[in-house]
Formats: structure tokens, C-alpha cells, sequence
């Protein structure tokens, strides 16, 4: 059981959050149709000052039952690596799950970040690290689910508690989805999960590939400013499109 997708440090469990929920219910599909809750939880660090726009990253995640929902480990390859494909594309998921002592484990990746800096409250900490197949990853959330059978449906927003901040500089491109009620949501990772192929400059055309849901738009803008998702003191919303992409809602005015 291979799966894959990608997610970073534990100030970046965002993508960990967004891309667990569709990925549990692939690896752990429940069959219950009752609405999806989520929390994460990880240690306060802090980001690299350079741009994390366009880095490869990948994760592995450790999945475990608990009193009736999923919970996971969350270990993610960022910044210590760009997760190389000759390694990652060698990493068995079961071998894993036996070697960590999980019913499952869930290759997640490769993905690539859309913003420029992510900040978190809080001062820098060490991180648990595993090595995987030769690939270090920090040990970046903890995530734990409820029914998942909502999460694998692509546009549907899950609640996430991640306080943190997200960055886009001026001048850089954002792609965006708006809802049929004018929720703005721009995209913080794409996805080489169901299409190999899929590259940064391809995210401009991609509203003719998605199957969007009636009266939703995806659209690229320039920004003239930075964009700013701001979730410190409140829960972000997180989304996946059909081709796996993961989306926050914006909160910047």
C-alpha cells in the first residue's frame, strides 16, 4: 500500500493536516458518513529565513487507532532534505508500519510549497527525527481524526489548528479557488501524488483540469502586495482539490 504527498515541519503541519485527512481514509476508510473532525499538535519552531516556495518535501505518517478514531505521527522531510526520488520512490509502507511497531504507515509526497515563509509563535526546538530508507525526517505533528469518510471528498474544507502564520511576497503568483459564496482559498501546496507531471508552471491552466463544484472559480493573480493567512488565533480552513492540491481559506483583508 503505497501513498504519497507532502507536508513539513511541525510549524508546517498545514499541509500534514490537510493532506492526513484525505490520506486516512484512503489507508483507513471507516465506511461511517459522519462529519470529520481533526486537531494537530506539535512543538513551536521557527522557519529558515530563505523561501520555501517551490521546495520539494515528503512525508511519512504513522497510523495508529485510538478509542474509536486515527491518530497519526506526522514526520516530514523538510528542510532536511528534498526528499530524492531515487530513495523515496524505493520505501515500502509496509515494511515500515512493521519496523515502527503501526498498522499503517502512509507515504505522503512528493509536494511542493506555494508560500514564501511560514512563522510560528514560540522559539526554535529539536525535533524528534527518524531516517527513513536513508531519508531524515522531524517528527513535525500529531494528528488525530474522527470519521474520515468526509475527507476524502475533494472542495470540502477541514478545520485545522495550526497557528501559524503564512507569507506569499509581492510579486509572486497565488493560485486561488472561490467558492460559490465568494470564500477565497489559495493554494500552500501542490501535488505530484496523481500527476507526476504536475509542475509550478502548470498551476496557471489548471482550472480547465479540475472538476470544480458548481459555481466555484480557480484563477492566478500577481500579487501587488503580500498575502497573508494569519491562523494564530483562530482555526485555518483547509481544503484539497481533485488532483490533491491543498488550499488555505485566506483571512487577509
Amino acid at each position: 500500500m503505497t501513498y504519497r504527498t507532502r507536508t513539513s515541519r511541525s510549524w508546517l503541519h498545514a499541509g500534514a493536516a490537510a493532506v492526513v485527512a484525505g490520506v486516512l481514509l484512503a489507508g483507513c476508510s471507516s465506511g461511517d458518513d459522519s462529519a470529520t473532525s481533526s486537531s494537530t499538535t506539535a512543538p513551536s519552531t521557527t522557519v529558515p529565513e530563505s523561501s520555501m516556495r517551490g521546495k520539494r518535501y515528503c512525508e511519512v505518517l504513522l497510523v495508529r487507532p485510538a478509542e474509536g478514531k486515527v491518530s497519526a505521527e506526522v514526520y516530514n522531510s523538510y528542510p532536511l532534505n528534498d526528499c530524492p526520488e531515487a530513495k523515496w520512490s524505493q520505501l515500502d509502507a509496509k515494511a515500515i508500519a512493521a519496523a515502527e511497531g503501526v498498522p499503517v504507515a502512509l507515504l505522503n509526497g512528493p509536494r511542493f510549497w506555494l508560500m514564501d515563509r511560514v512563522k510560528k509563535p514560540g522559539g526554535a526546538v529539536e525535533l524528534p527525527k527518524k531516517d527513513f530508507g536513508g531519508i531524515e525526517m522531524y517528527r513535525q505533528a500529531s494528528v488525530e481524526a474522527g470519521s474520515m469518510a468526509d475527507a476524502m471528498v475533494p472542495y470540502r474544507p477541514n478545520s485545522v489548528d495550526r497557528k501559524a502564520v503564512f507569507t506569499y511576497d509581492a510579486g509572486q503568483t497565488v493560485y486561488e479557488l472561490t467558492s460559490a459564496d465568494g470564500t477565497k482559498y489559495v493554494m500552500q501546496t501542490w501535488s505530484q501524488q496523481k500527476d507526476p507531471s504536475l509542475v509550478e508552471s502548470g498551476l496557471a491552466g489548471l482550472g480547465s483540469r479540475l472538476q470544480l463544484p458548481a459555481g466555484w472559480t480557480y484563477a492566478a493573480r500577481k500579487l501587488a502586495k503580500p498575502l497573508v493567512v494569519d491562523t494564530t488565533s483562530q482555526a485555518a480552513s483547509v481544503l484539497q482539490d481533485d488532483l490533491g492540491n491543498s488550499y488555505s481559506q485566506e483571512t487577509d483583508g
